[in-house]
């Protein structure tokens, strides 16, 4: 969030740059690469949407030619790395006041190298006023659209595409903000937008809605009384009034009528009896702020009890709240939420959006977009160059939240794939995939941001060695530190930023800040040289284990499960050990393990139950690279295969830290084969299967997966699902219900957790879970 300069003016005479302290540049984005744009113009505010292409660079692996070579020189790799220029597509949403819309078109305008369009879609009651403004600054015709379309289009847009953007207001929590984890289908709903007055749609599908009803009422009526009332003509200000009035002075309340007798009638004596109730027969002159609170309460109550006969009405328990009259105003919020719980006796919920500002915005590009189908794709925020939720509590950095001139952003990048829910999960409208929730348990949020910061000189330190050729590494390893640090600062003050504050946001938002100053894959020559030696100790690894009786083999293959799983260059204890011990290998990982039994110990009834008939197809999600997946995961796989049981083995699209990739995982795969004739058979007769998973974080949000590894898991009928590692079975998952047997194992690799969990440093996780009949 930039903040403008003290002078607050925004008149076309002001240059952007004088205007803010931000940089422009920084704030609209990418600007020469922008081939599309849309507009949404409300009273106050203006949301600007434009798509630019993106060149990222990513590193990719490419297997060697071996013909005519000897494949088992010590010096050479497994594979290749090549970094390339990829192109891929992200949306901008930028959000200002009014006052600064000339001096940002001048801007737009002088950077504005190449868009594909010559129309500019527009919505919002100022589309009409700044049409002429817009046409002659940006040489684009303004295309008018539907106000009421916009805002459900870019309402369907964000609850399929941001995971936690929904929240419901708690007015005494800490944080107040509780995020709702999406249903999988958000269809049907109740949308109530509160602008002047208030409209209140009725949503069933992606196109089909209707307008059910709504009230002059509204917004508009707030800001009008409260300006005859109060000489006050801000609505801002009238707000900051009435967060600090007492109602009760002015209302007449049940108790005030009744007495003592309100019991007899089971209402509170603090429920409001008539709004105003008290001005009528009073002497006294009621102070502004006591006039500003009755009447919010008057216009929240009405709109609540509405909201709510409307949802009644028509069978519906979800209500979205949007329009100017929220904006993020905790009195606003709590009203409205009293409202619809007292009317609704709990039964509906007043739901709130993160974005309910860009929601028209959101709606007017894609109905502009609608020939480049981006429904069809799957979008993912940007935590790099997001501003991330506001608090607007008074008492809460006012100099942050000063809404004078403030520039608001949001980006959404594609997802080259589109991403469901796994099918095997018990329950998908319940599923959250996060073990800890750190906007809830403040010692693990401070145990954990302190965690990240420390580790940020480890992080830039790699991001730099990982690119020994370039020049500019160093100065752009220093802005990515700047970046993610004041992310950071921001989560500590403002944990809610981007939803539910987790272990797994905090592991994106680095991921997408390294990618942002062009670091695609710190670790990809670690992984490089961890697979070239691990590869190399295969087969001397496969035929210990052969020469093993079958229960030996069985918790033999658990072990090596185990100890590939400690080589994780995420965990400092690990990074460490590693670093200093060049010859920490599988054997002295095994010695690290904890004895059994272990803190969570289902070992017993796994053997038991692989003494039964074999599965029909297991799903396995490696994590790390090297010993893990390859004298880990692969020796555990053959096995598997050896009993009859066919294996979707499912690694990142994308790269986190030393994770193993699905390109990295097919040229693994190619070269053990070489090796081993099950492996071999296995993967000729598609008995194996190498997927992605549609992730590139190293926690796994089983609601979000590639939709080509959902179809395969139906395919293949999966009875078993096996997750390693401690950020996909620990951070994420330990309590994830499925509908088929599972696996959860993992290392614990931070003594704070361990101990938290009832362990020590390498104490062991082997869950295996059986669904109830």
């Amino acid at each position: 969030m930039a903040e403008c300069g003290a002078s607050g003016s925004g008149s076309g005479g002001d240059s952007l740059d004088k205007s803010i302290t931000l940089p422009p540049d920084e704030i609209f984005r990418n600007l020469e690469n922008a081939k599309r744009f849309a507009i949404d113009i409300g009273g106050s505010l203006t949301k600007l949407a434009y798509y630019s292409t993106v060149q990222h660079k990513v590193a990719k692996v490419r297997s060697f030619d071996y013909s005519g070579k000897d494949t088992e020189q010590d010096h050479e790799p497994p594979y290749e790395i090549s970094v390339q220029e990829e192109v891929t597509a992200r949306l901008h949403f930028v959000k200002f006041e009014n006052t600064y819309i000339e001096a940002c078109l001048d801007f737009i305008k002088d950077h504005l190298v190449n868009t594909e369009t010559k129309v500019i879609q527009a919505t919002g009651g100022g589309a009409y006023k700044f049409k002429d403004l817009i046409e002659e600054k940006l040489q684009l015709k303004v295309d008018k659209e539907d106000v009421m379309t916009c805002l459900i289009k870019g309402c369907n847009f964000v609850l399929k595409n941001i995971p936690h953007e929904a929240f419901v207001y708690q007015k005494d929590s800490d944080p107040e903000f509780r995020f709702q984890t999406n249903h999988p289908n958000i269809f049907p709903y109740l949308l109530v937008n509160i602008g002047s007055g208030v409209s209140i749609v009725k949503v069933e599908t992606e196109d089909r809605f209707e307008w059910i009803g709504g009230s002059s009422i509204g917004g508009g009526t707030f800001w009008g009384l409260g300006a005859l009332l109060t000489k006050t003509k801000k609505f801002d200000e009238l707000l900051q009034l009435a967060s600090r009035g007492q109602h009760t002075n002015v209302d007449m309340l049940v108790q005030d009528i009744y007495g003592g007798a309100h019991e007899t009638l089971g209402l509170s004596g603090n429920l409001i009896a008539s709004s105003f109730g008290k001005s009528a027969t009073a002497d006294q002159e009621f102070s502004k702020e006591d006039m500003a609170k009755s009447l919010l309460h008057m216009i929240s109550n009405d709109i609540g009890q509405l909201a709510c006969l409307y949802a009644r009405l028509h069978c519906l328990d979800r209500v979205y709240f949007g329009g100017f009259f929220i904006r993020g105003h905790p009195v606003t919020m709590r009203t409205i939420t009293y409202s619809i719980n007292f009317f609704s006796k709990g039964e509906v919920q007043a739901l709130f959006l993160r974005h309910e500002g860009y929601l028209g915005a959101i709606g007017a590009f894609l109905k502009g977009a609608e020939q480049d189908n981006p429904n069809q794709y799957s979008w993912g925020e940007n935590y790099a160059g997001s501003s991330g939720l506001m608090s607007s509590s008074p008492e809460l950095c006012p100099t942050q939240r000063a809404r004078s001139g403030t520039f608001d952003l949001l980006e959404m990048d594609r997802l080259e794939r589109p991403l469901v829910n796994l099918p095997l999960l018990l329950d998908p409208s319940s599923y959250v995939p996060d073990t800890v929730d750190l906007t809830d348990d403040a010692l693990a949020r401070k145990y954990w941001l302190t965690c990240f910061e420390e580790a940020l000189d480890g992080v830039v330190k790699r991001a730099v060695a990982s690119q020994p050729g370039s020049v500019d590494a160093a100065e752009r390893a220093e802005k990515f530190r700047q970046k993610y640090w004041n992310k950071l600062q921001t989560l500590r003050h403002q944990p809610f930023a981007y939803g539910t504050l987790t272990v797994r946001s905090l592991l994106d938002t680095r991921e997408h800040c390294l990618n942002e100053f062009n670091f695609p894959d710190p670790y990809s020559k670690v992984k490089q040289k961890d697979n070239g030696v691990a590869l190399k100790c295969f087969q001397r690894v496969v035929s210990a284990l052969d020469a093993l009786d079958w229960e030996e083999r069985q918790l033999a293959l658990v072990k090596g499960l185990l100890a590939g799983n400690v080589f994780d260059w995420g965990a400092k204890a690990v990074s460490d050990v590693l670093e200093s011990d060049p010859q920490f290998g599988f054997e002295e990982a095994k010695k690290k393990l904890q004895e059994r039994p272990w803190l969570v110990d289902s070992y017993s009834k796994w053997l038991q139950r692989l003494k039964g008939p074999p599965h029909k197809c297991a799903l396995i999600f490696a994590d790390n690279s090297g010993v893990d997946v390859i004298l880990g995961v692969f020796p555990f796989v053959r096995e598997l295969l050896s009993r009859g049981t066919e294996v979707i083995l499912a690694c990142n699209s994308g790269p986190a830290l030393n994770d193993v990739t699905y390109s990295e995982s097919l040229i693994v795969a190619e070269r053990i084969a070489a090796m081993d004739p099950v492996i071999h058979s296995a993967l000729r007769e598609e008995r194996l299967l190498l997927v992605q998973t549609g992730s590139s974080s190293p926690c796994l949000d089983l609601s979000r997966l590639d939709k080509g590894l959902a179809v395969l898991v139906r395919e293949r009928g999966a009875d078993l699902v096996v997750i390693e590692g401690m950020g996909r079975a620990v951070h994420t998952n330990y309590h994830a219900a499925l509908c088929c047997e599972s696996l959860k194992l993992a290392v614990i690799k931070n003594s704070w957790l361990a101990e938290r969990l009832g362990g020590q440093l390498f104490s062991v996780i082997f869950k295996y879970e059986v669904p109830a009949e």
